[in-house]
């Protein structure tokens, strides 16, 4: 016990000592969190809910540790939902945007627009494997996009 105390408060005084002597500017030099920086970023684009319309232009392919952004979009001509819970099992949702209102959750099913309006959601890809977001109880795969984490 008398060993990790003192390894503790060894850890704690170099936690208050300047990382770099010759730093200046007071910066560790460390950047942004690598899952969520810049470099690791890219935007998607939308999902458009449309009765009787396809969901998206093409298939998309993600990879595993991005972080990505996407709007999906209703535009009210019917009541739609969009149900993957398998594709929202492999990501970890950072946030969903509604009419400004952050919401960050710990599991989502589906989403149901039950008049036009926009979500955009932030998350980062996770388990590699393939997926599909649908449109529930819509005929054939007009309303289906297919997603590949690899």
């Amino acid at each position: 016990m008398r060993n990790f105390l003192i390894l503790a408060s060894a850890a704690f005084a170099l936690t208050l000592s300047p990382v770099y002597a010759d730093d200046d500017d007071g910066d560790a030099g460390f950047g942004l969190a690598g899952l969520l920086s810049a470099d690791n970023s890219e935007d998607l684009p939308p999902i458009l809910l449309s009765a009787g319309q396809p969901l998206a232009e093409a298939p998309l392919t993600l990879k595993s540790g991005t972080h990505y952004e996407i709007e999906i979009e209703a535009d009210g001509s019917q009541e739609l939902a969009l149900a993957g819970a398998a594709f929202f099992r492999a990501i970890w949702i950072n946030e969903l945007v509604i009419e400004g209102i952050e919401i960050r959750p710990l599991g989502v099913d589906s989403f149901e627009f039950d008049e036009a309006g926009t979500l955009e959601m932030s998350f980062i890809a996770i388990k590699p494997g393939s997926y599909t977001l649908h449109v529930p109880q819509a005929r054939g795969d007009l309303q289906t996009l297919e997603i590949t984490i690899e």
